[in-house]
């Protein structure tokens, strides 16, 4: 198993999060971000909401990887990314 699923609290706008955690006694911290992507349900198209995420992903800084889209809502939705961690740092 390769990931455990935590609960956080309500995310603003962009919310950092940094977790420590132990594996086999080796302490590491792991750096997350949530951003919230918004349009107005309205005013632009399913097709629009997936082209703006697209390029979101694609320029979005290459030290952080895609982690997970979330669940979308009436006028955003979640995308969670993880910051890349170095194999030296690693161990």
């Amino acid at each position: 198993m390769r990931e455990i699923v935590l609960s956080i609290p309500d995310v603003d706008v962009e919310q950092n999060i940094e977790i420590e955690v132990k594996i086999n006694g080796k302490k590491k911290t792991l750096n997350y971000r949530v951003e919230l992507v918004s349009w107005e349900k309205d005013l632009i198209s399913p097709t629009d909401q997936v082209n703006t995420l697209r390029h979101i992903i694609k320029e979005h800084e290459k030290d952080w990887e895609l982690i997970q889209i979330g669940v979308p809502e009436i006028d955003r939705i979640p995308i969670m990314f993880r910051k890349r961690v170095l194999r030296e740092m690693a161990t």
